[in-house]
């Protein structure tokens, strides 16, 4: 049987396998159905937050608690957790030495419109990591792209943002453009964009260096904004040497270069930046460095900075420029960055969860071996995803045109009723230095079980 006759072969086994696990979803999770319907009475399409409704049953799954790598649900249901927070929970739940530094902090002020300490450490560890000397602090890595875009705007004077087709940067309106043809579109489900995509951005497709030249040519572009691999559509990697071609056009057209690591942290202590010697003028980070209480930081090169300190006033106009906030850089994230980021985060930490990154995609490897199935298992340091596609995708839009949608949600169910909880956007797994070889080989068991089903179909 080749590939393709394969792949298309799951028929009616692929619709009946749904079914009963959509069936069994429903009977051990009578809690979480009753919560749901009761939610539709006071929540915008029942769920406290739009992304909260794309979970693969007929309603979402309702949480009471977590610990470390686990979740237990409010129907008594406990999973080996891999989503962990869609990455901002990749230091495994509640850590311990997180939660006593937030209650240490909460006891003596939540948030003083002052400098602590502890914004010294957090700016001289995250130096020590990621390299640039100097930084600032946010809520939210949304924030911290909007902040470094403008501040790339203000020290170039250029309008536009360059990104990549299917890009991911949290909820940054430039980033929402995509590639119809030639032509910059807004992102399909964009809601309001406030202007045309058209406007604010350009876009081309991940290592495709020519189109990257091209457009960095017309000369107003003030920054690219890349995540040093994609990692929304799955995972994909840079091609040997598309980060060198990217520095080189980058400064040969005088614009700036901004890594988002908010994702690319799993790489390691300092994300792929500094596992692959990339060298940028700004750099993003988010979610997982308090352990998912809201935080962010950004950082800048030594020219940036000094461009930037020149040119930002200092009189009473300092705080009606667009960056910043009320409880941005707040005591109680800066602690919690610091209990994470020094004892949570750390070297050791990363080099365990990196070798159990290698066991798990091994693992599920070793199933589509076995099972002669044509999709394929790609890894980003403790980070690994799986696409039902015999390829490895090179660009955005070839791992979206990849994709099988009734497929990532038999998995998902799958995994779901026996234990395991993965990401509901993609099927990416993290893992945390809670996560430990039995949970790893958990999911193997079960992803080698369900892909026995779909090729027996």
């Amino acid at each position: 049987m080749t590939s393709r006759t394969r792949q298309t072969s799951f028929g009616t086994s692929l619709d009946d396998l749904l079914s009963r696990e959509l069936g069994r979803f429903e009977r051990q999770h009578p809690r979480s159905r009753e919560l749901s319907a009761r939610a539709e009475q006071s929540l915008l399409a029942g769920v406290p937050m739009p992304w909260m409704i794309r979970w693969a049953g007929g309603f979402p799954v309702f949480a009471a608690e977590a610990h470390g790598a686990r979740l237990r649900d409010v129907d008594g249901h406990e999973y080996v957790d891999f989503c962990l927070g869609d990455t901002a929970a990749m230091t495994g739940h509640s850590p311990a030495q997180t939660v006593r530094a937030v209650a240490e902090q909460a006891a003596r002020g939540i948030t003083l419109m002052l400098p602590s300490e502890d914004a010294l450490w957090v700016g001289e560890e995250l130096t020590r990591r990621f390299g640039l000397p100097s930084w600032q602090f946010a809520l939210t890595a949304t924030d911290a792209n909007r902040f470094a875009i403008r501040l790339a705007r203000e020290v170039t004077g250029r309008p536009k943002v360059l990104v990549f087709n299917w890009c991911y940067h949290g909820t940054v309106d430039e980033t929402f453009a995509a590639l119809d043809g030639t032509s910059v579109v807004s992102r399909e489900g964009n809601v309001g964009p406030p202007v045309a995509l058209e406007e604010t951005t350009r876009v081309v497709e991940w290592n495709d260096v020519e189109a990257l030249e091209r457009e960095l040519g017309f000369g107003d572009v003030a920054c690219v904004l890349a995540e040093p691999a994609l990692t929304n559509i799955g995972i994909v990697h840079p091609d040997p040497g598309f980060h060198d071609a990217l520095r080189e056009a980058t400064r040969k057209t005088k614009t700036l270069l901004i890594i988002d690591e908010t994702h690319t942290l799993c790489a390691g202590p300092g994300g792929y930046t500094a596992a692959y010697g990339l060298d940028p003028d700004l750099l993003t980070v988010g979610k997982a460095i308090a352990a998912g209480i809201p935080a962010a930081a950004y950082g800048f090169s030594r020219e940036v900075a000094d461009r930037l300190e020149a040119l930002l006033p200092r009189d009473e106009r300092a705080d009606v420029g667009g960056i910043g906030g009320t409880v941005a850089a707040n005591v109680l994230s800066l602690a919690a960055m610091r209990a994470t980021l020094g004892e949570v985060l750390t070297d050791d930490a990363f080099a365990r969860m990196i070798a159990l990154g290698e066991r798990f995609e091994a693992g599920v490897a070793g199933a589509i071996e076995r099972h002669d199935l044509p999709w394929h298992v790609t890894r980003l340091g403790c980070r690994v995803e799986y696409l039902f596609r015999p390829e490895r995708p090179r660009s955005g839009s070839e791992a979206a045109a990849g994709g099988n949608a009734e497929l990532d949600r038999l998995i998902h169910l799958y995994a779901l009723n026996r234990g395991i909880l993965l990401t509901p956007f993609h099927n990416m797994a993290l893992m945390s230095p809670a996560t430990t070889e039995a949970d790893v080989d958990l999911h193997s068991s079960v992803f080698d079980e369900a892909a026995r089903e779909l090729a027996a179909g």
